[in-house]
């Protein structure tokens, strides 16, 4: 019976974790700028998975295709390279404006352009009088981000200068090198202004969708750790409400759905991988054999108020406050954990789940003393 216990836990998180991401808005930016910019090379950069070369592109106009892929809530809607022919770089303003037009005509946020990223390369040191016009033309109804590709060395940083006394219509301005520039075999310049680029454009986007961008977003795991943190404090404090009543050995009924709902959102979050077997693991290692500690930990705060001449109004603080401590290491423990499973998946390395097991185990272990000192 333990064992499918410990079962249905995992059958439980996949399944909520599948929930949360069937939830998600996804995001949708668009990229502007001239043949060999930079942009595919800038999104695969940012995002998880190398959207551009794996995902599906389908036409929506002749100079715009629409990027997506399975299990990545983001739509990258990728210009053709700017050409220098004026009749070129009218049609393409026309059919931007008219596929933006188009979209926020359906009324569904869903649907709109969210941001748009316009590409600048920085060796060029110049921007066209047609990229101002198109700038501005489009920042009357999205965002824009001006992004200096390719940026290194003391050039980047005077033409940056350059476009910041513009007062261009832009949002912000953000140099990037997404990729490190090797000079020889022995010096390179390693990439820089991703996480720049990633936190400009989060506090731009509409909430609906930030989680989404969060979940794709692969450069900066800090920001995925800080949300985390903040949506999992939400359910500490729900855990003190179950873990607040009369009803002995009831706990378990009511937080362990909640904890795995906590679980599942925070999964949802980082963006790796659904695999059971890591799941698995995670749980055998905080709950021992058959999920000793998913339920047992709630047998033994119900056991405060089966406690002769404890109050049931005591006694339901003592095990709210257990709850509490119990959950939030369950919270901060998984968190840490995650984050370091983020990292390992994006560099393409491969994930030891037996190791992952033992350092969630000894991370839990650590996060409920230090719960229980402060607690008393």
């Amino acid at each position: 019976m333990s064992f499918n216990y410990d079962s249905n836990i995992v059958e439980d998180l996949f399944n909520k974790t599948k929930d949360e991401l069937k939830k998600m808005i996804p995001v949708n930016i668009m990229i502007i700028g001239k043949t060999g910019v930079g942009k595919s090379t800038l999104v695969n950069s940012i995002f998880r998975e190398n959207l551009a070369e794996t995902g599906i592109g389908q036409p929506v106009t002749k100079h715009l295709r629409k990027i997506t892929k399975d299990g990545v809530p983001v739509r990258i809607y990728d210009t053709k390279g700017l050409e220098l022919k004026t009749e070129i770089q009218k049609e393409i303003m026309h059919e931007i404006n008219s596929k933006i037009a188009e979209l926020y005509a359906t009324g569904d946020e869903k649907e709109y352009i969210h941001v748009i990223w316009f590409c600048i390369n920085s060796n060029s040191n110049r921007i066209e009088q047609y990229e101002i016009e198109m700038i501005n033309e489009f920042s009357k109804t999205t965002p824009v981000i001006l992004v200096l590709t390719q940026s290194f060395g003391e050039n980047a940083a005077i033409f940056k200068k350059s476009l910041d006394s513009m007062n261009l219509t832009t949002r912000a301005i953000q140099t990037i090198l997404a990729e490190a520039y090797k000079i020889n075999s022995d010096i390179s310049i390693p990439s820089h202004g991703l996480k720049e680029l990633v936190g400009k454009t989060y506090e731009i986007l509409p909430e609906a969708v930030k989680k989404a961008f969060n979940n794709a977003q692969k450069v900066d795991i800090d920001k995925k750790t800080k949300d985390a943190k903040v949506w999992a404090m939400g359910y500490v404090a729900g855990s003190f409400g179950a873990g607040f009543t009369p009803v002995p050995f009831s706990d378990a009924v009511i937080l362990v759905p909640m904890q795995i709902g906590m679980l599942a959102h925070i999964t949802a979050i980082f963006g790796v991988s659904l695999d059971k077997a890591l799941f698995s693991s995670i749980v055998a290692s905080i709950g021992g054999s058959g999920g000793a500690t998913f339920l047992g930990k709630y047998i033994v705060s119900n056991l405060f108020k089966l406690i002769p001449g404890v109050g049931t109004v005591v006694g339901g603080m003592i095990c709210g406050t257990t709850a509490c401590v119990l959950t939030t290491a369950l919270a901060l423990s998984y968190i840490k954990v995650l984050a370091i499973v983020a990292e390992k998946e994006y560099a393409g390395k491969s994930i030891n789940n037996e190791e992952i097991a033992k350092m969630m185990k000894d991370i839990y272990n650590e996060n409920l003393k230090k719960g229980n000192t402060q607690k008393n």
